[in-house]
């Protein structure tokens, strides 16, 4: 057999130069952020306070292109892009599917995930006006790695609050953000009023995303010489990611094929935005029949169900109310081990294309897409993250469904990342000790009445 189809590498200047917005392209508009105090859409200034103006800018875009700058395209190459796409042949086979399954390497840098495509992005808009020191969340700590490096490259000083659950589960991916100069907390802390809220009702808090969001805000906004950086939701951040998808589309020409699926999972929403809006792209101007296929997993389960609605993307209710699919921002997490996919909201672009029916979402226990990546591990020699199990596992359940209706179909999903410092998720499941945590329906039924009604 040739090696040629087995792997697609572009070259150097085959690296995107600008980035994709999707705002442009959307079946519908966006609704506002609103003010929960006055329920009014909010200003893009009043966002200032907390982002770099760029990033604001890009925020309320609807250009449809916006271009890269040249410090930031060389700081992707220095951390390894334009990436890879393979194709999973040995895992094609131990499932004996005829379709084809191919995946988009976004492990291969120095922090091992996506997270970079933004965080690098930011770190230099934010350098750019000045600012010296950033406040950020992590969850199981793909963002704060990421954005600890890229804050390294841009001299910044960076506080990350980082979800407690991971932070215990996790421990070197907290030595890798102090190893880049961050220094790095478990939220909820004593540091914040909201983390010491939270302590307040229960001393052995898990965190959650939303709450270290809060502690991130918080310390953002008391200290002047501070801004506050997002690894996820927000437009400008899946703006950053869609380098992936532009080198994805490029790569599957040189195999000569066109995905049928594309297939993600979701927390807030930035790597499957990343993969999945440059496609979807051609969807929404009617070019393209392709699938979309988000997964999340079954202890939070914001899209499949929660519902779509104005909510805080923050638990300490210190953000402005943004439309998404949500199970509420006062849901408790269970402490799964993909760190990252513990938020209890989703991005509203992404939100209103599942809603218009544009992308469809699935979930899965923590037990099934630990199976997954062992799976993948054992045929592609690759350890995906926790996080990325959810899109091995629905490439897997898709593949054998065209085994069961003897369909060639293509089939691309993102490894967003690696599992090499998540081996505790690993180990857990091979000795039969990993945990399953089923969505807590009445809980979420809570958590939603707590949630301003919008009209």
């Amino acid at each position: 057999m040739s090696l040629t189809p087995l792997k697609s590498v572009l070259s150097i200047d085959e690296l995107p130069k600008s980035y994709y917005n999707i705002l442009h392209d959307l079946p519908a508009p966006l609704p506002p952020p609103l003010d929960p105090k006055t329920m009014q859409p909010v200003s893009p200034e009043a966002l200032l306070r907390l982002f770099a103006k760029e990033c604001v800018m890009q925020e309320v875009s609807t250009e449809e292109f916006i271009p890269i700058p040249e410090e930031v395209r060389e700081a992707y190459v220095r951390l390894g892009r334009p990436t890879t796409l393979q194709r999973a042949i040995r895992l094609e086979r131990a499932l004996k599917t005829p379709a084809r399954i191919y995946f988009k390497r976004e492990d291969l840098n120095p922090v091992g995930s996506h997270k970079p495509n933004t965080a690098v992005a930011q770190a230099y808009y934010h350098r750019k006006e000045g600012t010296t020191r950033l406040t950020t969340e992590t969850g199981a700590g793909q963002w704060g790695s990421a954005l600890a490096l890229a804050a390294s490259m841009f001299d910044i000083d960076l506080t990350v609050y980082m979800t407690r659950s991971s932070y215990l589960q996790k421990p070197y991916r907290k030595v890798l953000m102090e190893v880049y100069g961050a220094e790095v907390h478990a939220s909820p802390s004593q540091r914040t009023n909201v983390g010491r809220r939270f302590l307040e009702s229960d001393s052995n808090h898990p965190g959650s995303l939303g709450i270290a969001i809060s502690e991130a805000v918080e310390d953002c906004v008391t200290h002047d010489d501070t801004k506050y950086s997002l690894g996820s939701v927000l437009n400008h951040v899946l703006t950053h990611q869609s380098v992936v998808g532009q080198e994805a589309k490029l790569q599957m020409k040189e195999f000569d094929a066109d995905p049928d699926y594309l297939i993600g999972c979701i927390g807030g929403g930035s790597n499957y935005a990343g993969l999945a809006y440059p496609f979807l792209r051609e969807k929404l101007k009617g070019k393209s029949d392709a699938e979309f296929l988000a997964v999340e997993p079954r202890a939070v389960p914001s899209t499949t169900r929660g519902e779509y609605r104005y909510d805080f993307g923050d638990t300490g209710e210190m953000t402005p109310l943004v439309k998404m699919h949500t199970v509420g921002h006062t849901y408790q997490c269970p402490p799964i081990h993909a760190g990252g996919l513990r938020y209890h909201g989703k991005a509203p672009s992404l939100s209103l294309l599942i809603d218009k029916g544009f992308v469809r979402s699935t979930a899965y226990t923590q037990n099934e897409i630990m199976e997954a990546g062992l799976l993948f591990a054992r045929t592609e020699g690759i350890v995906p993250a926790p996080e990325s199990n959810h899109a091995v596992k629905g490439a897997i359940e898709v593949a054998l469904e065209c085994k069961r209706k003897n369909e060639n179909k293509v089939i691309l999903f993102n490894l967003s990342g690696h599992g090499l410092l998540d081996l505790k998720a690993y180990d857990d499941k091979l000795a039969d000790t990993l945990p399953d945590f089923e969505p807590d329906l009445s809980s979420i039924r809570g958590a939603l009445e707590s949630v301003p009604l919008v009209r």
